[in-house]
């Protein structure tokens, strides 16, 4: 059985450095929830007690119909996404908020998933789980995009410091931010990782 692991196969995406790097993202697919509100809130909970079930179940429907001539057969999940911005109110304010974050987080579903797979295996999961919010997902699309890139180790709070290391790459290529907001894949399990060890990729656009 041909397992497609992102880890390996795709590594330039994933397993980022500690130093900032420029490079263009391929489209991607997400399935999709969208909130608002600190992301330590129980209601940010709700949503990932959603989202894994969803993920997990593509996985299965897709290992039940997928063909032996396939080129992979099955894969493995990939990471937690989040991307990351503020409320118009948010924006306004002085200081960070974590009330006024806007975000969707989101679970990557690989090209080789048929699309007419998605919707009724959504359908069959929240039926299963009875997980009313799982009817609230959406698929999401990303064109090609440029970005920078960097590795934070540490407590999400401490992410700034990274940030700086990016804009000053961005800003030695004679490139631009093209907007405040980023993006965060989770490489390790908050509930089961000390900040301080927590790995996270950063990215921004750039242009």
């Amino acid at each position: 059985m041909v397992k497609y692991e992102w880890r390996k196969q795709e590594k330039a995406f994933y397993m980022a450095k500690k130093e900032p790097v420029i490079l263009d993202v391929p489209a991607q697919r997400f399935i999709s929830l969208h909130g608002t509100g600190d992301p330590n809130g129980a209601d940010f909970k709700t949503k990932l007690e959603a989202l894994y079930p969803a993920a997990y179940g593509l996985k299965a429907a897709y290992r039940k119909v997928t063909e032996e001539s396939a080129e992979f057969e099955d894969y493995v999940v990939f990471p937690l996404e989040g991307v990351w911005s503020l409320t118009t109110k948010g924006q306004q304010m002085d200081h960070l908020d974590k009330n006024e974050f806007s975000y969707d987080i989101m679970i990557r579903v690989p090209d080789f998933v048929p699309e007419e797979l998605i919707q009724p295996t959504l359908a069959t999961v929240r039926d299963k789980k009875q997980l009313s919010l799982i009817g609230e997902i959406t698929v999401q699309h990303f064109e090609t995009m440029q970005v920078a890139q960097i590795l934070h180790v540490g407590a999400y709070d401490d992410e700034p410091g990274s940030f700086a290391k990016m804009d000053e790459l961005v800003a030695s290529k004679g490139l631009q931010r093209i907007s405040k907001v980023h993006r965060e894949i989770y490489l390790s399990d908050a509930r089961r990782v000390a900040p301080e060890r927590l790995k996270t990729v950063l990215r921004y656009r750039v242009g």
